[in-house]
């Protein structure tokens, strides 16, 4: 897929089955995580790769957190099958350096970055995806989880998989809408 071609149509897709992308593909959706853009060569993020078993694993920890919070028992159910609607799941953490020149919300918008570069890896294999975030990318129990410190965000769980159907493409928005020229 061309690069223009793959930007100009980027649309998210949540109906994703099996198979995962495979270690080669997955490489290249992770090292384009990596090529973010990134003042100050910090790399104020890391990736924490759910497939298989651990997606299991993710859906016990958001189930713990629904506990914590009394969710009633379907809404805890609904928790641990959350992670189930994909193959793979990359949560991506925004690792924040504090006290840095570089600001935090810069670091943060750097994971936001890598989280769009691997999603648009991952189609231009063949792959699709969506970013999602939800009551378990703020929860303190899964931030305690997945060991996160001081200003740490979870920026987004990227689902990804195979399309279970076509894709449909979003209209194109209106430019006039969004844009001024000074």
């Amino acid at each position: 897929m061309q690069a223009l071609e793959l930007l100009l149509n980027r649309s998210s897709f949540n109906q994703l089955t099996a198979p995962a992308p495979s270690q080669d593909a997955l490489d290249n959706i992770l090292k384009a995580g990596m090529r973010a853009p990134d003042h100050g060569s910090l790399t104020p993020f890391r990736f924490i790769v759910f497939q298989n078993e651990a997606l299991n694993d993710l859906g016990e920890i958001f189930a713990e957190a629904a506990e914590l919070d009394d969710a009633p028992c379907e809404k805890i159910e609904k928790a641990k099958n959350m992670p189930l609607r994909a193959p793979l799941i990359i949560a991506v953490i925004a690792n924040v350096t504090e006290d840095h020149k570089i600001p935090v919300s810069e670091q943060i918008i750097t994971a936001g970055c890598a989280v769009h570069a691997m999603q648009m890896a991952a189609v231009a294999q063949g792959f699709q995806g969506i970013w999602r975030t939800g009551d378990f990318a703020y929860h303190q129990h899964v931030r305690k989880q997945f060991k996160l410190k001081g200003e740490d965000q979870i920026v987004g769980y990227l689902y990804i998989g195979t399309p279970s159907k076509d894709v449909p493409i979003k209209p194109a928005k209106n430019l006039n809408e969004h844009v001024e020229y000074w």
